[in-house]
């Protein structure tokens, strides 16, 4: 008599290795994405070990020596890699300090803005009637105004500063995660698997959170990559307008802000915080494409 093979039991683990595997190749067919990721996961390395790295306070000043031009320049000082600036301070060490407060900022207003817009939208598209009319009007109030415009008005009643700058982003941002949760949660909510958990017992609450949520995250992962990049720049913005964070911040919109004056004389000063600006978001947004093509299942290619 010939023994049964017993059927063989998947793990937990080795579905969520198989998951990642499938994952990361569609995400690495996408290069840019990679080299995205790559310059992203740099620029986290600059901003947590920022006071290790930096070669000096981003504060410090060095009389004698402002507006310095980079080592690599006539009249430079291979003490400052990238010069200083208008009062003497290394542009390196403030680019460097200026990345954790610019991917603070992203990482802080996508964290609110998801949150709030998350939750809006788990209301909206679960109950519709009147709770889905009154929350989405306000949505699309709020989309109605240019979003760094209404940004800019929000600090200037609530008054400059940092804090300010990201309560008004996450409130101009949060409306686009509404609206995906939304559509999301309408197109899954009368599928077989939601049915089945309702003649199970599960309370709405379960229903929305447990049941219909993560079959949502997808679209919302790459949302959140996009919307990283646009809080960097929104903030950049406001602190070029100085209505975001205060000098001597080393933020990069900020340092912008301050160095404008002497484009034509020091272009430096306002060269290489652009240029971090710039990197940041392209990267960001590589990513984010990446991320769409590795998590939608429309865009996945053979």
């Amino acid at each position: 008599m010939t023994d049964i093979p017993k059927p063989v039991a998947t793990s937990p683990r080795g579905t969520r290795g198989a998951a990642f595997t499938e994952f990361w190749h569609y995400f690495s067919m996408n290069r840019g994405a990679v080299i995205g990721l790559a310059v992203v996961a740099i620029f986290i390395v600059l901003a947590l070990l920022a006071p290790w790295i930096a070669p000096y306070v981003p504060e410090q000043q060095f009389r004698g020596f402002d507006k310095m031009p980079p080592s690599w320049m006539s009249g430079g000082d291979a003490r400052f890699f990238l010069g200083t600036d208008e009062v003497g301070r290394d542009i390196l060490s403030r680019l460097i300090h200026g990345a954790r407060y610019s991917l603070s900022i992203g990482l802080v207003v996508v964290t609110i803005a998801a949150t709030v817009g998350v939750i809006l939208g788990l209301l909206a598209g679960y109950f519709r009637g009147w709770v889905d009319v009154a929350i989405m009007r306000v949505m699309d109030i709020i989309l109605a105004f240019p979003s760094l415009l209404l940004a800019l008005v929000l600090v200037a009643i609530l008054g400059p500063g940092l804090l300010n700058a990201m309560l008004a982003i996450a409130l101009v941002l949060q409306p686009h995660f509404a609206r995906l949760v939304r559509a999301s949660v309408m197109a899954e909510k009368n599928r077989e698997y939601v049915t089945a958990a309702k003649l199970s017992g599960a309370g709405h609450f379960r229903l929305m959170v447990v049941t219909i949520l993560p079959n949502c995250v997808a679209p919302l992962i790459v949302q959140a990559t996009l919307s990283f990049s646009n809080a960097i720049l929104d903030a950049a913005a406001l602190g070029f307008l100085g209505m975001g964070a205060q000098p001597p911040t080393p933020e990069w919109g900020t340092m912008l802000a301050r160095g404008r004056e002497f484009i034509s004389s020091a272009p430096w000063i306002v060269t290489f915080p652009g240029l971090a600006i710039l990197i940041t978001v392209l990267a960001i947004n590589l990513v984010g494409d990446g991320l769409r093509d590795a998590l939608d299942p429309k865009l996945k290619r053979s």
